[in-house]
């Protein structure tokens, strides 16, 4: 089982650490992909004027109050790095909470989570990188659309990691677009989607989204349970306590509602 994660917006930076090196990230078939990546960000990024720090900063959609961040991408270089389930911050990895796992559930996280990037394809939770900033529909100058670098390279990293096994996409959408399994069987493909509950109604609330999704990783990983296929892992969830229905059944897979009354 590989479930793959959303990255953060927000980004914990680290002050002391290794440099980046790419040649010690998991996934080495994406180190061409990730060096061409990085080489446009970090060109884009290499401003002297105000002028070209706005341009800069439009171009990765950046508010007034983020320029900082410019500067920050220009140095990945030779930014200090921690691992990336210490970058990534933000409600999903708040309560996922990786750093307080068991011993025997942050080992199988290590092997069974992968989290999405757009400037390094795909991560391990034991990988080190360092802040950046560059959102999945970003267009970068030489590059192009993210999707055309990731989506010919994903494929074989999703599929050296995971063989045949069930893969758990908590993605948004702006990730997934990155790349998508050719041809999806809709036992090997599970998609959740989280539905809060509230007066008969239900809806969609990116806080309870991604605070369920978080809580819904750490479970599986404590559990240790190995799920190889949606109706498995439906299964498994119920086991653990939410109440699930299966939704849609498509080329993408098979949605499960996972559906919350409270936080």
């Amino acid at each position: 089982m590989l479930i793959l994660l959303p990255p953060s917006e927000g980004k914990f930076a680290p002050t002391r650490g290794k440099n980046l090196d790419l040649d010690t990230l998991s996934h080495p078939s994406l180190t061409a992909a990730r060096s061409q990546v990085l080489d446009a960000l970090v060109t884009l990024c290499s401003v002297s004027d105000e002028a070209g720090t706005d341009a800069a900063a439009a171009t990765l959609g950046l508010g007034p109050k983020q320029r900082d961040l410019v500067a920050r991408n220009a140095s990945l270089r030779e930014a200090a790095t921690a691992r990336a389930d210490a970058v990534y911050t933000g409600v999903l990895y708040d309560a996922l909470n990786f750093e307080t796992l068991s011993a025997a559930a942050k080992r199988r996280a290590t092997t069974r989570v992968g989290i999405a990037s757009a400037l390094f394809g795909l991560l391990s939770p034991a990988d080190r990188i360092p802040a950046y900033r560059l959102s999945g529909d970003a267009t970068l100058p030489g590059v192009g659309a993210l999707g055309s670098v990731w989506r010919p390279v994903l494929g074989e990293a999703v599929e050296a990691t995971n063989g045949d096994g069930l893969l758990v996409d908590l993605r948004s959408g702006m990730y997934a677009n990155l790349w998508r399994p050719a041809t999806a069987d809709p036992e090997k493909v599970a998609g959740v989607r989280v539905l809060h509950q509230h007066n008969g109604q239900r809806k969609v609330v990116s806080h309870f989204n991604k605070a369920t999704k978080g809580r819904i990783v750490r479970a599986l990983m404590e559990d240790g349970g190995t799920p190889r296929t949606t109706t498995e892992f439906a299964d498994a969830l119920r086991d653990l306590g939410w109440y699930v229905e299966t939704g849609k059944v498509s080329k993408k897979g098979t949605e499960l509602d996972v559906v919350v009354h409270e936080i």
